[in-house]
């Protein structure tokens, strides 16, 4: 599912927080705002600027926060738009359809699974790298890590 590393330092305790708070943002909002997948987006841009001079820790997490959930965006974008499409046009059901729906839907799944997880072992001091986004986000932001073994 991910790679659970140590940063080079121990982060202090809020940095912790508020590196967790970036996942859990994107929760709280699903919560709310579920028909409008762009409120996730936006409240962790907004968590994220709110917090890029932070510490390498802390930037690094809402990073990857905020990748996923520009992922997201798109994915259910593209869902919601063929969606209308077929309900406003000529446009019928397909397999294809129903493949991507059925794609989107296991996405979100899964990046809903791991952002709890993200938020409960970042906020115990655990570095938690997702899969594809957490290579994004080192290209973004260069980090002082070791492995744990």
């Amino acid at each position: 599912m991910d790679a659970i590393q140590h940063f080079g330092y121990h982060p202090h305790d809020e940095e912790l927080e508020k590196a967790s708070n970036s996942y859990l943002m994107s929760l709280i909002v699903v919560m709310v705002g579920l028909p409008i997948p762009i409120l996730n987006l936006l409240a962790t841009l907004i968590f994220y600027r709110a917090n890029r001079k932070g510490s390498v820790f802390v930037r690094w997490h809402c990073t990857q926060a905020l990748t996923s959930q520009f992922t997201l965006l798109i994915m259910n974008g593209i869902a919601f738009q063929w969606t209308m499409r077929i309900i406003f046009t000529d446009l019928t059901l397909s397999n294809s359809y129903f493949a991507y729906l059925l794609t989107v839907l296991c996405f979100n799944l899964y990046e809903f699974i791991i952002t709890i997880y993200a938020t409960v072992r970042v906020r115990k001091g655990y570095h938690v790298e997702w899969f594809f986004f957490g290579a994004l986000t080192n290209l973004f932001v260069p980090k002082p890590i070791q492995n744990e073994e």
